[in-house]
């Protein structure tokens, strides 16, 4: 029987050369290019928002892989993330790296619960490791023990069984472009009975969130309008 792939989904605005040369993901993959049981899928130049981009990669043909929806602006540290991915998936039917056990009505993001003004969830919701800074192996923040089932996750890493997401018809909502397309993608696996959570493995994220900005705040509004809450 054929090794499943772990297909790494990602959206680019750059061609494939400096992809590969300039972009922490695409130097990750050329790290990690010994591992055969991990195949890159980015969309190169790309316009598109991440939803298109991860819902072309959600198909028959891939039911029997793992896909990952990653950042290109991603450092994978982990040398054994395909095996990590595959522990997680052991565990949950979609898995992340940081996260929040709980959601609160008209939470804005895993790690707040208001926007006006921002105040940052409780600790105690609060799961998962990641680490930031330009370069790999960055200084690590520790948000809660990983390995918790949780009500929302942060979409810079998310993983789940191709066949998992094709059986349960969960997909990204194409109308939110980039923000809140993974507080979004949480809700709709959460209503189609798919547990949550967070796992270990080691990546370093290269920027932050434009929390509060234009764009963020149209997001917010779209997604409370279709959630209600």
């Amino acid at each position: 029987m054929q090794t499943p792939k772990l297909l790494i989904v990602t959206a680019t605005r750059v061609a494939p050369n400096p992809f590969v040369e300039n972009t922490p993901l695409g130097r990750s993959m050329r790290r990690l290019s010994f591992d055969r049981r991990l195949e890159a899928r980015p969309s190169f130049n790309n316009k598109a928002g991440l939803p298109a981009v991860y819902n072309r990669q959600i198909r028959e043909e891939n039911r029997e892989n793992f896909l990952l929806f990653v950042h290109d602006d991603v450092w994978i540290d982990d040398c054994f993330v395909y095996d990590r991915v595959l522990e997680g998936l052991e565990a949950f039917d979609v898995i992340g790296l940081a996260g929040s056990t709980r959601r609160v009505p008209g939470q804005p993001a895993w790690r707040f619960t208001s926007a006006d003004p921002f105040i940052p969830e409780d600790r105690r919701y609060l799961s998962g490791v990641v680490a930031d800074g330009e370069h790999a192996w960055g200084k690590p923040s520790r948000y809660g023990p990983p390995g918790l089932e949780c009500r929302l996750l942060d979409g810079v890493f998310l993983a789940a069984r191709c066949k998992t997401l094709l059986d349960s018809k969960v997909r990204f909502d194409e109308r939110f472009a980039f923000d809140f397309y993974d507080m979004d993608f949480c809700r709709s696996a959460e209503s189609a009975g798919l547990r949550m959570g967070t796992w270990p493995i080691a990546i370093t994220h290269a920027s932050v969130g434009e929390f509060g900005s234009p764009a963020w705040r149209a997001g917010l509004e779209a997604y409370r309008e279709k959630w209600k809450g």
